[in-house]
């Protein structure tokens, strides 16, 4: 066991139930082997409410440990090991052009109803809560989906344009009733008039790692892999989801391989360190084979040197806090509680 490990273990050990930390699926092996509770974004979102611990120490990026600081219990403090951990999918979709570009929506007289994927600011967040809308995780789109349709004449899907694709698809919207919102000029070039004749409006963001996955790395995985299957996730494009096996949220991925037959093969598209998380797992059973080693640099960014540190400093009363901006939280919080009421 390194120092940082046993750091790690003996503040776990001092604090005991007062401490509970929770991973997502693609943090390093490093990292997620001190996780108490890990998941994918609905999991973990679901669990914090069930978390009794006064510190809950987030390994992820910086949105899921908004959330998690939204959703924790009064007198709870939520920490991240590295608070630069960034989305650069989250980036892409400003708060304050959102709300602009819904105030340009709500001009033509229709209800559109806005839905932010969970990997977004606590700002968006805030501004889907403030105009009647709410938030969907990789799991649960279809279902949110389904909820904001019934709420209006329209919704506008932020910010993955691939997964508001595959999950139209899903869903059985004919890409006639789509239409990708023009975003530039701070939200001034919307062409109002073709938003009006949609019911899904696609804020034109998408993931930078799972963007990386293509046909050409499928036929290869078939031709080396002879009955191979195949799962990526959502966020890949359209085109790879309809030429894959199956496509779902990290938590699908991970029970698609485990219901997978013995001596099976599978080739999956999305993030590395769940990816050969798998493969060592399942190693002399089953083949899984990554499509492609897309990493995310950010959620690397969490080490297990950084988690001793924050845990220290967690000991010591030092740690920082993470906080929504003031002004955004009760409507953030809204939001997602109403994504996880449909959910329940």
């Amino acid at each position: 066991m390194n120092s940082h490990a046993e750091t790690i273990a003996r503040i776990r050990k001092d604090l005991g139930e007062r401490l509970v930390i929770m991973g997502h699926h693609y943090q390093s092996d490093s990292v997620i082997r001190h996780v108490d509770l890990k998941g994918d974004s609905l999991e973990l979102a679901r669990k914090v409410e069930s978390v009794k611990a006064e510190h809950i120490v987030f390994c992820g990026v910086y949105f899921m440990g908004e959330s998690a600081a939204l959703l924790a219990r009064q007198g709870q403090k939520v920490y991240l090991p590295e608070e630069d951990a960034n989305c650069v999918m989250s980036q892409m979709a400003p708060a304050a052009r959102v709300d602009k570009v819904l105030r340009h929506l709500a001009g033509s007289g229709r209800t559109v109803v806005p839905l932010t994927y969970v990997n977004s600011s606590v700002g968006v967040k805030a501004v889907c809560g403030k105009h009647g809308g709410s938030v969907c995780t990789s799991a649960n789109a279809e279902t949110m989906m389904r909820w904001a349709m019934e709420r209006g004449d329209a919704v506008l899907f932020i910010p993955d344009k691939n997964l508001g694709r595959n999950t139209a698809n899903r869903l059985g919207i004919p890409e006639s009733a789509w239409h990708m919102l023009n975003i530039r000029q701070d939200g001034d070039a919307v062409d109002t008039d073709a938003a009006a004749r949609a019911r899904l409006l696609l804020w034109p963001g998408l993931c930078a790692i799972h963007a990386r996955f293509n046909l050409r790395q499928i036929e290869t995985a078939r031709q080396e892999h002879p009955g191979v299957r195949v799962v990526v996730h959502p966020e890949c494009a359209p085109e790879v989801v309809a030429a894959s096996d199956a496509a779902g949220s990290t938590s699908f991925i991970i029970n698609y391989v485990r219901e997978a037959p013995e001596g099976s093969a599978v080739a999956i598209g999305t993030e590395i360190n769940l990816v050969e998380r798998l493969a060592q797992e399942y190693r002399g059973r089953k083949t899984v084979v990554p499509l492609l080693e897309s990493a995310c640099s950010h959620m690397a960014s969490v080490t297990e040197e950084k988690l001793a540190i924050t845990l220290q400093d967690v000991a010591n009363g030092t740690a920082e806090e993470v906080r929504a901006p003031i002004g955004f939280a009760d409507h953030a919080r809204l939001a997602l509680t109403r994504m996880l009421e449909a959910c329940a």
